[in-house]
């Protein structure tokens, strides 16, 4: 009886410290992977640790919405210096080549962050690759990434506020075609006494280092622009090719599209029209890399009009590769 009971005692004893070491085990656990499941090293995939996080049901266009009006409207702008600059272009083409967790880690060293989210309107996975160092301060711009199929081009807004609503024409175009980047400039062009922040005509930013990255991977480029009615009455729109001319057929295409939605196109190839985008440092990018570019500028009858921006942004996309 007396080894019985004593078996029994040792047989408990086990169990118990069985029983704590799993406890252990688990509080362990809690202390190192966050909520979520998804901790360091669970796969390339992982975003950064941005304010967003990882995230289902953001409004794509409110969430650029909110950022131009709350964040773009107000920022200063101090220029980024040459290695900064090559930092967020390499780590853009990481994240392209799908090595996510190394892009995200060369981000950190320039205070970027990776966050992803499902768009409610498109139910597309997106990417975005924002500024977290005081934004509204340095006004380095974010990037938008769709997910759900492999880039193919860009678009690209670099005068948000400054040309009012065209940033409603970028996110139309992201959504209406996948395989689409968007890279938006983060201050108004004269937040800069200097015009240190009007990117389309300045090589030393974040916004036209990114711009580069893209063009040398091969992918067309697509800027928005915006102009006042009086600059050039009778026409809608203005169609260029900025310095390039590798982009005539599908500038021909979209000039077509925007035509038979009802949009009165001056097509800067055919005649003289009024801001062509010829010294735009972006067209001239992608021109020395053989890559069509299409500068396109829609007067502000337009861009105050949600149905015809939205018919804009279709027209636009359709001609883009997918």
């Amino acid at each position: 009886m007396a080894g019985n009971s004593t078996s029994k005692v040792t047989i408990k004893r086990t169990l118990i410290g069985i029983a704590v070491m799993v406890i252990t085990l688990g509080a362990l656990v809690a202390l190192f992977v966050p909520f979520g499941g998804r901790g360091p090293g669970a796969g390339d995939d992982r975003p950064g640790d941005s304010a967003a996080g990882d995230r289902d049901g953001v409004d794509l266009a409110r969430r650029i919405t909110d950022f131009t009006h709350d964040t773009v409207a107000r920022s200063d702008y101090l220029p980024p210096l040459r290695a900064q600059r090559r930092t967020a272009a390499e780590a853009v083409g990481l994240f392209l080549d799908g090595r996510r967790t190394e892009a995200g880690r060369r981000l950190d060293g320039i205070d970027f962050g990776i966050s992803t989210f499902t768009d409610t309107v498109t139910g597309r996975r997106f990417a975005e690759i924002s500024d977290r160092a005081a934004e509204g301060h340095r006004g380095w711009g974010r990037i938008y990434i769709d997910l759900s199929a492999t880039s193919r081009w860009s678009v690209q807004v670099p005068h948000p506020v400054a040309d009012s609503g065209s940033e409603q024409l970028g996110i139309g175009v992201l959504r209406a075609r996948r395989g689409g980047v968007l890279v938006m400039a983060g201050a108004h062009r004269n937040a800069d006494r200097k015009g240190r922040a009007d990117v389309a005509h300045r090589r030393d930013t974040v916004f036209d280092a990114v711009c580069d990255e893209l063009a040398a991977r091969h992918l067309p480029g697509l800027q928005v622009h915006g102009f006042a009615d009086s600059t050039e009455p009778g026409y809608d729109v203005i169609a260029s090719l900025g310095s390039a001319d590798k982009g005539l057929p599908t500038a021909r295409r979209t000039a077509t599209a925007l035509r038979h939605e009802g949009f009165a196109v001056c097509r800067a190839w055919a005649r003289r029209c009024a801001l062509e985008g010829r010294g735009n440092v972006q067209g001239r990018g992608a021109e020395d890399q053989g890559v069509p570019f299409l500068h396109m500028e829609f007067s502000r009858t337009v861009r105050d009009d949600a149905s015809r921006v939205r018919r804009a942004a279709a027209a636009m996309a359709a001609s883009l590769p997918s």
